[in-house]
């Protein structure tokens, strides 16, 4: 008889979540090549772990190999993120309509819960507690029976930009504006509001393209 799964993230894991830490504090930028060796050291953990974390970032897309040379991160024009973030704009809608009149006082609680979050980690700039935070407040937003496979397609778009969200919530300015869109977006779902529900979603993504496409330009952005 199995006993009981334990809670202790494995190895993998472990190397994943540093990675992942490693991008969005900006210690791995996009274009950076990663050192197995010094993320390993980072990390306390043997270079093996590492690897497999590195595999599974690249099928996120985070990563890119790049034959003899080794793991980048990946780095994205600007045409890049506007194709994903559209891509974005057309599954979440979806996903939201769907959700919407499927939205109990539970989940509206997880959704305002994770405002919160997000508010307090930007008042703290706090830029990776904010980003998960952000992420759940999405997600509790459209998670709803019956759409796995937009789900799953819109989670993939996700991890292809974290390291660009990161850039964005590195601007205190935009940390700020990123909570009063979530209220508005609360008051929409509130409201039962599936049209102003979207335009505020739309609005919010597309003010996050924009801040990015003038991150980019920057040199050295």
């Amino acid at each position: 008889m199995n006993g009981p799964q334990s809670s202790v993230p494995t190895a993998q894991q472990h190397a994943v979540d540093s990675l992942r830490r490693l991008m969005v504090s900006g210690a791995l930028r996009p274009g950076q090549r990663v050192n197995q060796e010094d993320v390993a050291a980072q990390a306390g953990l043997s270079v093996a772990p590492v690897r497999e974390a590195l595999r599974v970032l690249e099928q996120e897309g985070q990563l890119t190999y790049r034959p003899r040379r080794g793991y980048f991160v990946t780095e994205l024009q600007f045409e890049d993120l506007r194709e994903i973030y559209e891509l974005r704009r057309v599954l979440e809608e979806r996903a939201a309509r769907h959700a919407l009149p499927l939205m109990d006082a539970e989940a509206l609680d997880r959704v305002t819960e994770a405002a919160r979050a997000c508010a307090a980690a930007a008042e703290a700039g706090d830029v990776a507690t904010e980003l998960a935070a952000n992420r759940v407040f999405h997600f509790a937003i459209m998670e709803a029976p019956g759409q796995p496979h937009v789900l799953r397609l819109i989670r993939l778009l996700w991890d292809s930009t974290e390291v660009y969200r990161a850039m964005y919530y590195n601007l205190p300015e935009e940390r700020s504006a990123s909570v009063h869109a979530h209220d508005r977006i609360i008051e929409a779902i509130r409201d039962g509001d599936a049209d102003r529900l979207v335009r505020e979603m739309d609005d919010h993504r597309e003010r996050a393209l924009k801040v990015l496409h003038g991150v980019l330009a920057r040199p050295g952005g």
